[in-house]
């Protein structure tokens, strides 16, 4: 059952988190921020992770938080559901367009996290949605789900679909890294014995 929930409460958000990695892409979003939202069902749909996430944060500060905070709980969360991640297939990348935009996500669920960013905006924000959070997402997850994870925009003409195939290339690299391998479901997949 590669299953979690999460609660983290700090002085900025409150948020609960679900997720269940053998899932459907069954999800229930709110965080308050519209856009945000969007791109976690994105998330939810095109990994097929059941995903809950509720979130109260500071907005009338800003979305920072919550964002940031949302990235460390599913992240967590992810980590935990894993386990000793035996069997995954531990992999994933998916080159994925978007009308002009392609963006690119290849990943290891390698218990060393790691963040490289290639990644520009020609705006500071999607709405009233600041560009700059899609990256303190990113971050925040890796970080906190311990996978090395490299994001890459080659090109985009639109920075909303820049945005959301980025989450979607994400959403199909999850898919692929956290399947069980038909062929090696008993193993952890390293030669170390442990991840």
């Amino acid at each position: 059952m590669r299953k979690a929930s999460l609660e983290r409460k700090t002085n900025e958000t409150e948020i609960a988190v679900f997720v269940d990695l053998d899932g459907t892409g069954r999800r229930e979003i709110e965080t308050g921020v519209g856009f945000f939202d969007h791109m976690l069902d994105q998330l939810s749909r095109h990994s097929l992770i059941d995903m809950t996430v509720a979130a109260k944060g500071d907005l009338h500060i800003d979305d920072h938080h919550t964002v940031e905070d949302v990235g460390i709980a599913l992240g967590q969360a992810v980590r935990e559901a894993l386990g000793d991640k035996k069997g995954i297939v531990r992999y994933g990348a998916s080159d994925l367009v978007m009308d002009g935009t392609k963006s690119s996500v290849a990943l290891d669920v390698s218990g060393r996290p790691f963040l490289v960013w290639r990644v520009e905006f020609t705006s500071p924000r999607i709405g009233a949605f600041d560009t700059e959070l899609v990256r303190e997402f990113f971050q925040a997850f890796a970080m906190n789900a311990g996978i090395t994870l490299h994001a890459e925009t080659a090109y985009g003409d639109n920075n909303h679909h820049v945005a959301e195939s980025l989450f979607k290339a994400l959403a199909r690299a999850l898919r692929q890294a956290l399947e069980i391998d038909p062929r090696a479901a008993d193993e952890i997949p390293s030669t170390k014995g442990a991840l």
